[in-house]
């Protein structure tokens, strides 16, 4: 399996395990309107609003993929090239950008702490980011757990 292939398993697998499914949509901690898996946007990059059909379990993962392939790992590998020779490090990275977004992943210590292939910095700069609405939530708390685990 390739690098980003191997990425993308491991990534898809971490926000299914902490996203969590909900058909509906519903309100994130961060105050977002979200469905499926944690996603913010339909395919077709409209943004999901309280009054949206229901989503299946099939077509929510399709999304992921989808907004994980196109919209997340570009922006990480175009931050962070050198992680195309850590597939691990690559999807937690990948599910950081997912939860905080691109944009502050290239702002972030954790970034130059990557660059730098930092590992040990990097864990700890990875456990930093464990609010969400302005509180620490203990879900994202294990997440970050998690993302550090794969550094």
């Amino acid at each position: 399996m390739n690098p980003v292939d191997a990425a993308l398993t491991l990534v898809i697998a971490l926000c299914k395990a902490f996203e969590g499914f909900r058909a509906r949509p519903y309100l994130c901690p961060a105050g977002k309107w979200t469905i499926g898996f944690g996603s913010t946007f339909h395919a077709d990059g409209r943004p999901v609003k309280p009054s949206d059909p229901p989503i299946t379990q099939a077509d929510a993962e399709a999304l992921l993929r989808l907004t994980l392939e196109r919209d997340y790992l570009p922006g990480v590998v175009k931050a962070s090239p050198g992680l195309l020779r850590f597939p691990r490090a690559l999807a937690a990275i990948v599910d950081f950008a997912y939860n905080a977004g691109v944009p502050r992943y290239r702002a972030s210590t954790l970034r130059r702490r990557v660059d730098e292939c930092d590992w040990g910095a990097a864990k700890v700069e990875a456990m930093r980011w464990t609010r969400g609405g302005g509180k620490v939530l203990p879900g994202l708390v294990k997440r970050c757990e998690a993302r550090a685990a794969l550094l």
